[in-house]
């Protein structure tokens, strides 16, 4: 009445090992049958049948390269017996490996883990640049078991093995792409790897293919093993790229386990390729939604705790990108970490604290996004302050403090993104200020900053159009709801300008003074920073979007 079937490392060890029939006799006796390899379908269905029937006292069949079967007349006692013969299996893998060295042990060191981070947040950009197709995300592995199978001495005959049960595979392609760490600083090195890798997988393709089947599908490595630094894996979009990573840890535990039972044993190509090319599996394909707009895309978002940065994380992600926030403020940071998580799931969504004025920490920002989604595609510069003050007013500090932020961090941001984004394009949206082109009293300091980033996009737009890098600018105006910005003495001095009290007179002036007569929201912004993310304006750089609800002081043309 009940029936489980699971995947479970510990008996797939058994089924993916020559010696594993015999193990499961050894563990089990006759209680646990044993079905030789048969691909999912029907006539799998049918020997189980006929093996339940022969042998009625059969709790549970392994089935071989693939996992357990086991039954129960309700669902707990069915749940029991999975538990216990998981158990079972385990113990006696650990009986097995005792005194051994897995993987006929060590072939060389695991590198110190933050330097295993650093050649991590190198690499994954530089393999996302060179993968073909539709934009991909990565994700980075570097735990024990990981390190013990790629610094091990049958690490390269193991992985060539590929893995063995379909479920595996199916997430990580047959076998993956193993890179010499000694070369991978070389310049055409990782074009070389790569290429032979797409060149294998179309023979294997040519070798299997029949009429009836599939075109075939993506060539590029889902997994890529770096003996000493760990792997990276790399999908359309993070969950995916994640899951493919989980999958293949698995894989490296069966394979641990199968050398233990005699050796590890991959199923035979022809039936590798049926189950990868299988036609209930491409009619899934097919049937899978078709990816938002932004889906592998990965965006970074400076200010992201305050409104308007908040707002157009939101949007990104919205849309499928996987977004770093950054922010200086901690607290509000973590606050907006949880939010966005919440709403678009942990895999989506990372945060790091960054000073835009800081050149370290502005590195380290770079370097945790490339590390944690594989490189970068859109960056919204927003983090900014602002200040009010007649001329004779404005000190030096309050000068440089403006110009340190607005100026300065802008140009550091967008100077670090132009590495990451050269090989293959990407969009960098500033987010501006009306007072960049409209001359406004008692505001020298923040308006003179925010001019010369706006010119700095422009100038930016000239230099990275060669490398398909488009720089555009949104320019809002009175954003006061859900704004940081407006919470402090920026409110109070700009209603002082205007003789106004800073409370809802200030917004009332800034409505009536629009020629719409709306209110401008950190959405109304985050909507204009989409449409210069995304591929709608594939053909837009060196632009200003005016979001401030009309304002003929700051017409463009």
């Amino acid at each position: 009445a009940h029936v489980d079937h699971v995947h479970p490392d510990a008996v797939i060890a058994l089924a993916a090992a020559k010696d594993g029939r015999a193990a499961a006799e050894h563990i089990w006796g006759d209680r646990v049958g044993w079905l030789g390899w048969k691909r999912p379908g029907f006539e799998l269905g049918l020997r189980l049948r006929d093996l339940v029937a022969r042998q009625p006292d059969l709790k549970a069949v392994i089935l071989e390269g693939h996992g357990l079967i086991c039954w129960g007349a309700d669902s707990k006692a069915c749940y029991e017996t999975t538990l216990g013969l998981i158990g079972d299996a385990a113990r006696h893998l650990n009986r097995m490996s005792e005194d051994r060295a897995a993987f006929g042990g060590a072939a060389r060191r695991a590198l110190p883990p933050t330097e295993r981070r650093r050649i991590a947040a190198a690499l994954m950009p530089r393999i996302r640049a060179r993968l073909d197709g539709s934009p991909k995300t990565g994700h980075f592995i570097d735990d024990r078991a990981t390190l013990e199978f790629v610094c091990s001495r049958d690490f390269e005959r193991l992985s060539a093995i590929g893995t063995s049960c379909p479920d595996h595979f199916l997430r990580t392609k047959i076998a993956p792409l193993t890179l010499d760490p000694d070369r991978i600083g070389e310049p055409d090195y990782l074009d070389q790897a790569l290429g032979e890798y797409r060149a294998a997988y179309a023979a294997y393709y040519a070798r299997n293919a029949g009429p009836g089947d599939p075109p075939i599908r993506d060539s590029n490595p889902v997994v890529v093993l770096t003996p000493g630094v760990g792997q990276i894996t790399f999908a359309g979009d993070r969950k995916t790229a994640r899951l493919a990573g989980e999958f293949y840890t698995n894989a490296v535990n069966v394979m641990r386990g199968a050398e233990w039972l005699g050796g590890y044993q991959g199923l035979p190509e022809d039936e590798a390729f049926a189950i990868e090319y299988w036609a209930l599996e491409e009619a899934k394909l097919r049937r899978m939604p078709a990816p938002k707009p932004l889906a592998g895309r990965i965006a970074l978002v400076t200010g992201a705790a305050g409104g308007i940065g908040a707002a157009a994380a939101r949007r990104l992600a919205s849309e499928g990108a996987c977004v770093m926030l950054s922010d200086r403020d901690a607290d509000a940071l973590s606050v907006a970490r949880d939010s966005l998580s919440k709403t678009h799931g942990d895999d989506l969504i990372r945060a790091c604290v960054c000073d835009v004025t800081d050149e370290d920490q502005i590195e380290a920002v770079f370097a945790e996004c490339a590390r944690e989604f594989g490189g970068l595609d859109i960056l919204v510069v927003n983090a900014g302050i602002a200040s009010s003050a007649p001329l004779t007013e404005t000190s030096v500090d309050l000068w440089n403090a403006n110009h340190e932020v607005l100026a300065k961090g802008y140009f550091l941001t967008a100077r670090a993104a132009f590495p990451l984004m050269q090989a293959k394009g990407g969009s960098i949206v500033f987010v501006g200020s009306k007072n960049a082109v409209a001359a406004s009293a008692n505001a020298s300091a923040y308006a003179s900053a925010k001019a010369a980033a706006l010119h700095l996009a422009r100038c930016l737009a000239v230099e990275g159009a060669p490398h398909g890098i488009r720089v555009n600018t949104v320019n809002p105006d009175a954003v006061i709801k859900g704004s940081r910005i407006w919470d402090g003495d920026w409110r109070r001095a700009r209603a002082e300008t205007y003789g106004v009290n800073s409370g809802e007179e200030l917004e009332a002036f800034y409505r009536n003074r629009s020629l719409l007569r709306r209110d401008v929201l950190p959405e109304d912004i985050a909507e204009a920073v989409y449409f210069f993310a995304s591929d709608v304006s594939a053909k837009s750089t060196g632009n200003i979007i005016n979001v401030d609800a009309g304002n003929a002081q700051s017409f463009t043309r």
